[in-house]
């Protein structure tokens, strides 16, 4: 099973900034050894899941992914039936909106919107959300699986100098999550952003991804957080519904709380 684990892992490298990479690559950025590395880019060409490029020798996802992508969408919509919440999002908060899912320890993302509101709005160009760093993954961290923290703790890669780099910041940054309803990433993985976003659930009851904002941080206001927190209660209702699950009345609680606290009132006179 090891092995099976180690082998798909190695898809998640490959993006759409990133579609082809090489043998020697491949080993830096997954720290693995030449030998099993290749061994297990074997057996995913085998299989489909990748090819290599006759010309440059440098691997790219294979035909299997978008057949499995394909299945996948059209028995369990996720990408779908989130586009019309993440467009009204987008719409009513003016800045760029996206949602993300959860797949093992990894944070995906899987669709966005950008409004055409401003001319100057931040760009959601990232595969894989750092669980540290963004919105997405310290919601995921928050209201997610116990085990996601162990992987959050394994990597503390600093983006900016508001990153959470230490476990102890990181755990705090979650707690404080956890009392609110809402994760926030302020200037955590891009100096000039600000993330905010509310947990997203599926059928079983259980944590499935995060909608988000993104917002260039000069327009960020008291004001616009109010906004945009509370047009994510609406998107995360909405595409939580239409993936046949429900917001956990402990999560509706803090919404409410965070809305009728003296600060949050505050904060929009």
């Amino acid at each position: 099973m090891s092995s099976v684990i180690k082998a798909l892992d190695l898809l998640s490298h490959f993006s759409a900034n990133q579609p082809e990479i090489g043998l020697s690559q491949l080993c830096r950025i997954a720290k693995r050894d030449k030998a099993t590395t290749y061994r297990h880019l074997q057996a995913l060409e085998v299989t489909g899941f990748i090819e290599q490029n006759s010309a440059t020798k440098h691997y790219r996802l294979g035909p299997a992914v978008l057949q499995l992508a394909e299945i996948r969408e059209a028995t369990v919509p996720r990408k779908s039936s989130a586009e019309g919440p993440l467009f009204d999002l987008a719409s009513a908060t003016g800045e760029t909106a996206h949602v993300t899912v959860l797949s093992g320890t990894k944070v995906y993302g899987l669709a966005s919107c950008e409004s055409p509101r401003h001319g100057t709005r931040a760009i959601v160009d990232i595969d894989v959300f750092p669980l540290h760093a963004t919105a997405s993954g310290l919601c995921a961290l928050a209201f997610g699986p116990k085990y996601l923290m162990e992987a959050g703790l394994a990597d503390l890669t600093s983006f900016t100098q508001k990153t959470a780099t230490t476990p102890q910041i990181l755990r705090e940054t979650i707690q404080a999550i956890r009392q609110t309803g809402f994760g926030g990433a302020r200037h955590t993985y891009e100096a000039e952003v600000v993330g905010l976003s509310t947990p997203l659930f599926d059928q079983t009851g259980q944590f499935a991804g995060a909608v988000s904002v993104a917002s260039v941080a000069t327009r960020f206001t008291p004001a616009l957080e109010h906004l945009i927190k509370e047009h994510l209660m609406i998107a995360s209702r909405d595409i939580t519904r239409n993936w046949g699950g429900f917001i956990p009345s402990d999560i509706e609680g803090l919404w409410v709380k965070t809305f009728t606290s003296p600060r949050a009132l505050e904060s929009t006179s």
